[in-house]
Parts: structure tokens; C-alpha cells; sequence
């Protein structure tokens, strides 16, 4: 309960200030307006429509940018020769912001779904690539000489020796990706995509409706705040898990 007494502190100094001096912004509204304005949202359906097509969104832009990330992390880690051949490629395109794509994935896709699918899946993909190559770089590497020696192929290599090894580190990189897939997602849909959470707060922005602004902030703030929970509450029981099969 103490980690809620300064959030508390400071929703009320804004109710306080609101109510005072700011009174009649355009720009702040009371905590209590931004209260009613996200109830009003909750009723007539558009927060949970808003928030399934960006939550969607970023949970498929994370999946596919998580299984580029994997798989070609794995083979920069397991092969010199392929992280020699990349990394010029991977070092070049892995600084580009996400947000810098906008315009030719509009060009590409046009508005809509795949626009913004095609931005956040770049954007998970570079974390999910250097943490796994990272990772697979470290396993031991007489298990992989068991592996050759056992002539198992590249799916048993990957599922019975690898994968198991570098579990933790990807489930670090995921926690990663889940956040920026959500940032870029929201960014994604403000600056370009009429759809999702992001353009609802610009379109209460431009309607001058601080009060519903506030709310849809504030909430997208929950939502990431619930999702990194889930995450991190899924990796400890992956871990527990893994640690009783070892024990």
C-alpha cells in the first residue's frame, strides 16, 4: 500500500490545482472529470473496442517479430560464419527507429492493420535477435558436441539442448519486447493509424476533451502496467517449473 501514497499525493494535488488555478484549461482536466470521462468510454464500448485492436496489434507484431528474433538469433549464435555475413546488415538496420518506417510501411500497406503490424514486429524483432544470439553463444559447448555426436538434427539440437538453455534470457527478452511492442503500437496509431488507443487520445486531444485524454492515458498506463505483471508472473513459474524438473 505505501508504493500508492505518492500516485495518490499527486492525483490529488492535480484534483486540488484543476479545481484552483487551473481552472477552465484546455490542456489539464481533475482527475475526477478524466474518472467520468473513462467511465463514459467504458459504457458506450469504445475503450474495449480501442483497446483489443491495439492490444491485438502489438501481441501479433510481437509474435511475428519474436520468431524472426529467435530464429535468426539462433543461427547468428550457432554459426561464426552467419554472425560474420550479418553483422554488418543487423548493425545497420537495428539503430533505425521504429517510428522512421512509418511512412514507407504506409506507402506499402496503406492504413490500417498491417501498417502497424509491420512497424511494431521491427521493433520486437532487434531485441528478441541480439538477446538469443547472446544466449546461444553461452551454451555450453560440449552439449552442443553431445548433440553432433548424437546426430540429432537441427529441431532436436534446437528443442532438447538449446531452447531449455536459453529459456531464461528469452523470457528477458520478451518482457522487452512486450513493452516495446505496446509503445510502438500506441505511437504507431497517433502519429498514423486511425485505429487503436493512441488515435482515441489524439482524437480527444483535437476535440479539446482533456478530461477523456487524461483517461486514456492514464489507462494505457494500466494496461502496460498489467501486462509486464503477467509476464513477469509467467517467467517465475516457468522458472519454478524448470528448476523442479531439474531438482
Amino acid at each position: 500500500m505505501k508504493s500508492l501514497a505518492f500516485p495518490a499525493l499527486l492525483i490529488g494535488a492535480l484534483e486540488v490545482w484543476a479545481r484552483t488555478t487551473g481552472q477552465g484549461s484546455d490542456a489539464i482536466a481533475p482527475p475526477s472529470a478524466a474518472l467520468r470521462a473513462f467511465w463514459g468510454a467504458a459504457m458506450d464500448g469504445s475503450l474495449f473496442q480501442a483497446t483489443a485492436f491495439t492490444l491485438g496489434t502489438a501481441a501479433l507484431g510481437l509474435l511475428i517479430g519474436a520468431l524472426g528474433g529467435l530464429l535468426l538469433g539462433t543461427l547468428l549464435g550457432l554459426s561464426r560464419r552467419a554472425a560474420r555475413l550479418g553483422f554488418l546488415s543487423v548493425e545497420v538496420a537495428r539503430p533505425i527507429p521504429s517510428v522512421a518506417l512509418i511512412p514507407l510501411a504506409m506507402l506499402v500497406f496503406g492504413f490500417g492493420l498491417r501498417m502497424e503490424l509491420s512497424v511494431v514486429a521491427f521493433a520486437c524483432l532487434w531485441p528478441m535477435l541480439v538477446l538469443t544470439q547472446a544466449a546461444v553463444q553461452q551454451v555450453e559447448p560440449r552439449l552442443l558436441e553431445v548433440s553432433r555426436a548424437l546426430e540429432l538434427t537441427a529441431w532436436q539440437r534446437f528443442a532438447w539442448i538449446i531452447g531449455p538453455a536459453i529459456v531464461p534470457r528469452l523470457f528477458v527478452a520478451l518482457r522487452l519486447g512486450v513493452a516495446i511492442a505496446l509503445v510502438v503500437a500506441v505511437t504507431v496509431e497517433i502519429a498514423a493509424n486511425p485505429h487503436g488507443m493512441g488515435y482515441a487520445m489524439m482524437i480527444a486531444q483535437q476535440s479539446l476533451d482533456p478530461a477523456l485524454m487524461l483517461a486514456w492515458l492514464v489507462w494505457i498506463g494500466v494496461v502496460g502496467y498489467l501486462i509486464n505483471a503477467s509476464a513477469l508472473a509467467l517467467q517465475h513459474r516457468v522458472a519454478r517449473a524448470m528448476g523442479e524438473q531439474v531438482a
